[in-house]
């Protein structure tokens, strides 16, 4: 049979500190290189370099993590440079990506899936793979060929769906909570400072902003509207300056 089974424990779940996710690969590139201590690294031109396919999903992965360490490559691919294991770590995660295809012998990109390992906060993890989702724009639950893919990860693809999915909306309700508080504070605002009125009409736009990019699954943009926001409230409620003006008296 081609099937070439995962590593360890195939069961995905989540808990307070690891999560195990599975993914479709679609494309194999970018095609990257791996220096003689087997860390990931810029293709090179020399014919010594040793190559590797790393596929959209690890990209959008790592692309996900923000900040982190160079990748470093635990299983290193030979003739199959779409074949490999690799680990990261940032300042809160580590991450294992392993590629090995589930059907069709690995002739083509979309032959491979992704097994994902993340260890760290919970609130840090769903946060990544929010990101990881919205940089790769696609759900990348859904198999190419669901029952090898199901056979393989030993998961149903509805499974896979509530594994992913847990996440996605446990990283877009702490956001909605964060507008949520914002626009409180805007509530509480009103009618108080007669000359807060356009900084508080700024706040509104911008948590609308913030609102909008939240249903895009576009995180970034989400955190910049919400400093604007927060921005605007900090200048139009009348604590702050009393508490700037106490300052000033007490430097005096």
């Amino acid at each position: 049979m081609d099937v070439s089974k995962p590593k360890g424990n195939t069961q995905s779940f989540e808990n307070e500190h690891r999560s195990v996710l599975f993914a479709q690969v679609i494309h194999g590139k970018p095609r990257m290189g791996i220096n003689k201590d087997g860390f990931l690294e810029v293709l090179g031109k020399s014919r010594k370099d040793r190559k590797v396919f790393l596929g959209d999903v690890a990209k959008a992965m790592l692309h996900s993590l923000g900040s982190h360490e160079t990748p470093i490559f635990t299983d290193e691919p030979n003739w199959d440079e779409q074949r490999w294991e690799l680990t990261c770590k940032s300042n809160e995660l580590n991450i294992k990506i392993t590629s090995s295809h589930y059907w069709g012998f690995g002739l083509f990109s979309r032959c491979f899936y992704n097994k994902i390992e993340i260890e760290g906060p919970l609130s840090v993890r769903s946060r990544c793979v929010h990101d990881m989702v919205s940089t790769l724009g696609r759900n990348p639950w859904e198999a190419v060929r669901i029952k090898p893919f199901e056979r393989v990860t030993r998961l149903k693809i509805s499974e896979h769906f509530e594994m992913w999915n847990t996440l996605i909306q446990r990283a877009k309700n702490e956001m909605n909570e964060q507008i949520l508080r914002l626009e409180d504070k805007v509530r509480k605002l009103r009618g108080v400072n007669e000359n807060a009125v356009e900084l508080l009409r700024s706040a509104d736009l911008a948590l609308e902003e913030a609102r909008t990019a939240l249903s895009d699954r576009n995180a970034p943009a989400v955190e910049r509207a919400l400093s604007r926001a927060s921005n605007s409230i900090i200048q139009a409620d009348p604590k702050t300056e009393l508490l700037t003006t106490n300052i000033l008296f007490d430097e005096d």
